[in-house]
């Protein structure tokens, strides 16, 4: 049984709360937070843009500590689960696998490379495993959408589109802080370029335009440039100022054999749907089944591989560090090209 200890009860925190109640092999110890409001199970005042709002939770027999250094010191804790704050991520993460845990950071997976190397080198040194929550891959469209590709099933990839775009996150003060959040760019396209970073390797250039609020792209548009030039791979992501939808996303994503589409708004009023179809060469229309549409679903299959990985001693070969870099690095390099308006090697 591998024991966690939850630093952060905000959002992710309590998506992730939910996702433990259903994973086998793992037991949730302690968490860490230092709201004491929060700390004594009363998570009502948390809402998001997916999933059920927060509840009375009763944590009795679960340990509970104001400072996550302090939870860093229970024995008892194996795997530390990192739901804080963005810009608290490098330092936390270091900290726990110095302390002898497995660490489990929600994405980003810091604000800057040199961070992300810092977390790695850390945790080698303990030799821990480190694991970045990005969990976009284990979403029901993007799971099967990968594992064709893995596959090969309808050949090799030819490019494709990817959007993730909400309205304005008013109940998050920092979002457009690039000290502390990052705004659209770490907070939200950093799930797409992960993926195309799984889909079609490293990306050799990006060329961005978008607009800006402050220090960050507010809303932007991509063209990512890989050595194979037949490659055409574009990503559009931000905030727009209308909140009747809350959150959309989706892509279309071009194989030799087939074409591959998905997307779904949540309005306030009702969501809406185009499920995931495979458009075949000989003009079949395939609609895969792919379960109960639950989100927290994927936050469970997503600590799965956590949990199997520990066990296994082996990476992640989804939720690495080097990856989660990779697409920090991706990122950063497409707020360069928006502001000086050039194409921008990776």
């Amino acid at each position: 049984m591998i024991r966690v200890g939850i630093a952060g009860i905000g959002f992710m925190g309590w998506i992730h709360y939910l996702a433990y109640q259903k994973v086998e092999g793992v037991q949730l110890v302690a968490v860490s937070e230092p709201n004491a409001k929060r700390l004594a199970g009363d998570w009502r005042d948390i809402k998001g843009n997916f999933g059920p709002p927060g509840e009375m939770v009763d944590l009795s027999g679960i340990a509970q500590y104001a400072d996550y250094h302090q939870m860093l010191e229970d024995s008892q804790v194996d795997l530390v689960d990192l739901c804080l704050p963005p810009a608290m991520h490098a330092d936390a993460a270091v900290a726990a696998s110095r302390a002898g845990k497995h660490v489990f950071c929600e994405k980003p997976m810091a604000l800057n490379p040199a961070d992300c190397d810092r977390m790695v080198a850390a945790s080698a040194e303990a030799n821990k495993l480190l694991f970045i929550g990005h969990v976009l891959p284990y979403f029901p469209e993007y799971a099967h959408a990968l594992k064709l590709v893995r596959e090969g099933t309808y050949g090799k990839p030819l490019g494709g589109s990817f959007k993730r775009v909400i309205s304005d996150p008013l109940w998050i003060s920092d979002f457009f802080d690039p000290q502390r959040v990052g705004g659209p760019m770490l907070d939200l396209h950093v799930h797409d370029a992960h993926f195309i970073r799984l889909l079609f390797g490293m990306a050799q250039a990006v060329t961005t335009r978008g607009r800006l609020r402050g220090e960050v792209l507010e809303y932007f548009n991509t063209f990512f440039h890989f050595a194979d030039p037949s490659l055409v791979v574009s990503a559009t992501c931000g905030v727009i100022d209308q909140q009747g939808r809350p959150f959309t996303q989706g892509f279309e994503l071009h194989l030799e054999e087939a074409t591959l589409h998905f997307e779904v708004g949540f309005y306030e009023d009702a969501a809406e749907q185009m499920p995931l179809k495979i458009l075949t060469r000989d003009g079949k229309v395939i609609r895969p089944e792919l379960g109960d549409g639950d989100p927290i679903g994927a936050f469970v299959d997503e600590i799965a591989e956590v949990v199997a990985s520990i066990e296994s001693g082996r990476p992640s070969p989804t939720l690495a560090g080097d990856l989660a870099r990779d697409a920090l690095v991706l990122c950063g390099q497409q707020t360069v090209s928006a502001r000086t308006e050039q194409p921008v090697t990776v």
